[in-house]
């Protein structure tokens, strides 16, 4: 199958008018979870209403919000607490003595932080696309939405179940909770607090993390759990462990004490045994990210000249879709949606 740009978004716009009806679970019976990454951040900027929104008029089971802490210590949604490529914080003028340098997670980082702000301060802010010199269509949006906090992405996720008539799942992923919990704001007991609070059950919410630590304070919910694993290196929490090691049978034997889930990267699983040993132990398998555009695709499956160009998408869900994985994590939900159906 080979399809250009203008194919890729005609049957975009063909899977928006069909979007799935299953509910979602920690399994489905008809294919993978398709998981929106962000929401659908391929088609809006990230973490905002209309990207969520978007993610499930198209089909998505479950939408990922990232969770940093306010100065209050409220939960919201954005990708990383450095907030300059996902808000338009450089545009206020009032607020440029706040930028600084942290360490964070052992690298230095530069710009302005989320838990340097009330809640207050951060919903004077507008979401902006972060990817801009890739996804320039998307930036039609900026300034149009508002940061949100975790609570708001649960009460729209179950609102937009009420209105498909299917359960939408949060999937919600603690970032740097090591470096929170150092600076006196934790993630989990706020998270675990929302979790109790919106009685939200193994059909509603899937919890994610890189650290397994952070996972382990969380084994109580009552929610399924989602270790998260990189290419490289290894959990910051866990210094002598690498995701090399988490990845092999005994360490995805481990990970099955305490977790349900991993998250790989999608490079992890070409050529290795992971999704079936990831089974074996128990464990249910959902690599991330899923792109359309070139740059993102293996050189197979790209397409035309540009790297900002829309490769073979469908091809690449295929190839991981036969090998059996139980969820896909992407920023192109509705084509992942169109996928599963063929």
């Amino acid at each position: 199958m080979q399809l250009g740009r203008r194919s890729l978004l005609l049957a975009a716009a063909a899977g928006t008018a069909t979007a799935t009806t299953a509910s979602a679970a920690p399994g489905r019976s008809d294919g993978p979870v398709v998981i929106g990454h962000r929401g659908a951040a391929g088609w809006r900027p990230e973490h905002t209403a209309p990207s969520y929104t978007y993610a499930v008029q198209t089909g998505a089971d479950w939408i990922e919000p990232d969770l940093v802490p306010t100065k209050d210590h409220v939960l919201v949604v954005r990708h990383e607490n450095e907030i300059s490529r996902t808000t338009d914080v450089d545009r206020h003028p009032e607020f440029a003595d706040r930028r600084t340098t942290k360490t964070v997670d052992g690298r230095p980082v530069t710009g302005w932080f989320t838990e340097d702000f009330t809640l207050a301060e951060l919903k004077t802010l507008r979401a902006v696309e972060r990817l801009p010199a890739v996804r320039n269509r998307n930036t039609v949006f900026d300034g149009r939405a508002e940061v949100m906090t975790f609570q708001e992405v649960v009460d729209l996720a179950r609102r937009l179940s009420r209105e498909h008539g299917r359960t939408v799942a949060v999937f919600p992923e603690t970032k740097h909770p090591t470096y929170f919990r150092s600076i006196g704001l934790p993630l989990e007991p706020k998270l675990a607090a929302a979790v109790r609070r919106n009685r939200l059950g193994r059909r509603e919410c899937v919890v994610q993390s890189f650290e397994p630590t952070s996972l382990q304070r969380m084994t109580g919910l009552g929610v399924p759990l989602w270790q998260a694993l990189g290419t490289t290196g290894g959990p910051y929490d866990l210094p002598s462990t690498t995701y090399r090691d988490m990845m092999t049978p005994e360490g995805l034997r481990g990970i099955a004490r305490y977790a349900e889930w991993i998250g790989p990267d999608k490079s992890s699983l070409v050529g290795t045994s992971l999704v079936a040993d990831a089974h074996a132990a128990g464990l249910r398998i959902g690599p991330y990210t899923f792109r359309a555009e070139n740059q993102f695709l293996p050189e197979r499956f790209r397409r035309g000249s540009g790297s900002n160009d829309f490769g073979d998408a469908f091809a690449e869900y295929a190839l991981y879709y036969h090998m059996g994985v139980d969820a896909v994590v992407t920023d192109f939900p509705d084509l992942a949606v169109i996928a599963r159906r063929g």
